[in-house]
């Protein structure tokens, strides 16, 4: 039996069909919405499973959320003492915030700035940064990328 509508005098058929579509419409044109978590994340510092990956030597990096190869990301990173992250960009844009120590920080076009605790740099798709621990112990910050994660050294010169 079709339900008629009270105010068009209308089925409803067709107003169900129409909702179907639209949400099918919805759901195929949402990309990355399987990519987001349906559970929260907490880590405590003592958790963060920190490790040596590639370049430089020096740094300590520990995936907190994302996946770098699919979308945007965040991780902790921490360098030592001296630490030197020399020039570089990323196609993503970068977002830096200082938790421990003193990040001599730089990019092109602008005056290095030391970032203590709460210290934040943005650095946008394709410019040129760089940054060094000045601290006398340990630097820790957080990084997030907008989207897919990748790093182009800048030339040295010979």
């Amino acid at each position: 039996m079709e339900k008629m509508n009270s105010i068009s005098g209308r089925t409803a058929k067709p107003v169900l069909g129409v909702v179907a579509l639209m949400a099918l419409l919805v759901a195929v044109s949402s990309p990355g919405q399987e990519e987001i978590p349906k559970r929260g994340i907490v880590t405590p510092l003592a958790s963060a499973n920190l490790v040596f990956d590639g370049e430089p030597a020096c740094l300590k990096v520990a995936r907190e959320n994302g996946d770098p190869d699919k979308g945007a990301s965040t991780f902790l990173l921490e360098a030592p003492s001296g630490c030197v992250v020399p020039a570089h960009y990323h196609t993503a844009e970068e977002q830096l915030m200082v938790v421990q120590g003193d990040v001599l920080a730089g990019m092109d076009s602008m005056a290095e700035a030391t970032l203590g605790p709460g210290g934040f740099a943005r650095m946008p798709s394709k410019a040129m940064h760089w940054f060094t621990c000045k601290s006398k112990n340990t630097c820790l910050m957080f990084v997030t990328f907008d989207r897919t994660y990748d790093i182009v050294w800048a030339k040295q010169a010979k």
